[in-house]
């Protein structure tokens, strides 16, 4: 199971995503692939964000059932702690 969640997304890409899995709510994308098609949805949104910003999550099997990553200006960033991936917040701008 994978989840893809896009913010200020362009609709080309919104539209390729949609092709490929099941946009339950604005911008929430969820599917089940291989690691293979996962890796080259991700290159999609990584190629297609713009000015948008991207989180996707996915099962896998370490300590906490799951990873994730980024992509975008996101005030949420993954940080390792101790083989456990945290969110850090970055401070607000302006």
């Amino acid at each position: 199971m994978m989840v893809i969640v896009v913010s200020r997304a362009p609709p080309r890409l919104r539209g390729r995503l949609a092709a490929w899995l099941l946009e339950i709510r604005a911008g929430v994308y969820v599917g089940d692939y291989s690691t293979r098609t996962r890796e080259r949805i991700w290159d999609q949104v990584l190629g297609g964000l713009e000015e948008g910003d991207a989180v996707m999550v996915w099962h896998t099997s370490n300590d906490q059932g799951f990873d994730f990553a980024t992509a975008g200006l996101n005030r949420r960033m993954p940080e390792d702690f101790d083989g456990l991936k945290l969110v850090k917040f970055l401070p607000r701008s302006g």
